[in-house]
């Protein structure tokens, strides 16, 4: 069994009290008690993604008393980006942010990750629902690089956009609806790149919040390239910029 692995009501719920950095939790759409309750208001008092699902799923988990509600812990600690970025510009450095909007793959989220930790970037923000689980796939993916980068758990991707705008960081969205390069824009300055999911690129509402849409220049006939080897080079645009 993997050693990630929490179920029962009352161990859940202490570790959620305690804390603990929970990947996802994972409940019996039908069960309902006083305990599974509190284990609800405290997970959503701290952002913990939670996925109602059939007992069949649950099962999978584990075939002991799981009480109708299994969670996964994270390998990794996430960070706040309210507190990270502060941070970045106390040191005097120029912030690179890069933001995942639905990246759901774990290794296209871990080799984004060890592209991004290899490039300088400062933080990875990704949504609490809809993202990559950062599993042993994700850590194996990343090269350990997770350990490392700060990753910052956000319930409105929206919400961190404006944040970061209001801080003075300009913010990029990289897709192939842009009419402009990578090339033509300053990103000496502070940068929030962000990349879409693998199926259908960045969502709308994402997209309208940005301050400039950007495209990856490409000369064959394959539509468009995988999210991972897209994040390599438009960071390593911005470090080639920033190194000049």
């Amino acid at each position: 069994m993997d050693k990630n692995l929490i179920y029962g009501t009352r161990p859940i719920l202490e570790a959620i009290i305690a804390g603990k950095d929970i990947d996802k939790l994972f409940v019996h759409r039908e069960t309902r008690n006083e305990t599974l309750s509190e284990i609800l208001r405290e997970a959503r008092q701290r952002q913990v993604p939670v996925s109602f699902v059939p007992v069949e799923k649950l099962n999978r988990f584990t075939n002991q008393n799981h009480q109708g509600v299994v969670c996964m812990l994270s390998p990794i600690n996430y960070s706040a980006l309210d507190i990270v970025l502060p941070t970045v510009f106390d040191k005097g450095e120029i912030p690179l942010i890069l933001i995942l909007d639905r990246i759901s793959d774990v290794r296209n989220f871990g080799a984004i990750c060890r592209s991004a930790e290899c490039a300088g970037v400062h933080a990875v923000v990704v949504p609490s629902k809809g993202a990559a689980q950062i599993n042993s796939d994700a850590v194996k993916s990343s090269a350990g690089a997770v350990f490392y980068l700060p990753i910052c758990r956000e319930e409105s991707l929206k919400k961190t956009i404006l944040f970061l705008k209001n801080s003075g960081v300009q913010i990029i969205a990289c897709t192939e609806k842009a009419e402009k390069k990578i090339y033509d824009y300053d990103f000496s300055l502070p940068t929030a790149f962000i990349l879409g999911s693998e199926e259908d690129g960045i969502s709308d509402e994402i997209l309208v919040k940005s301050d400039y849409l950007a495209r990856i220049p490409m000369k064959g006939k394959t539509a468009s390239l995988n999210v991972s080897v897209s994040a390599g080079i438009i960071l390593y645009e911005a470090t080639r910029q920033r190194s000049g």
